[in-house]
């Protein structure tokens, strides 16, 4: 007869909720390993993010000339 699975803890639930926020896992060299998330605003890439917010002016003073239109 096949064991039965035991329910996580609200601490272990928490715990793990936190983990998949801050990590994700890949496969490198045929194994699975945990690595931390790119940085997001939004849900979007950062570099996204400014592409679609930022104004020429704030642009130019932090020299991003490469994304101003």
């Amino acid at each position: 007869m096949a064991k039965q699975k035991k329910k996580l803890s609200p601490a272990q639930k928490a715990t793990k909720k936190k983990r998949q926020r801050e990590y994700m896992t890949v496969f490198i060299n045929g194994k699975q390993k945990r690595v931390k998330r790119p940085p997001t605003v939004d849900g979007m890439d950062v570099d996204e993010f400014i592409k679609n917010n930022a104004d020429p002016i704030w642009l130019h003073q932090n020299e991003m000339w490469e994304d101003m239109d």
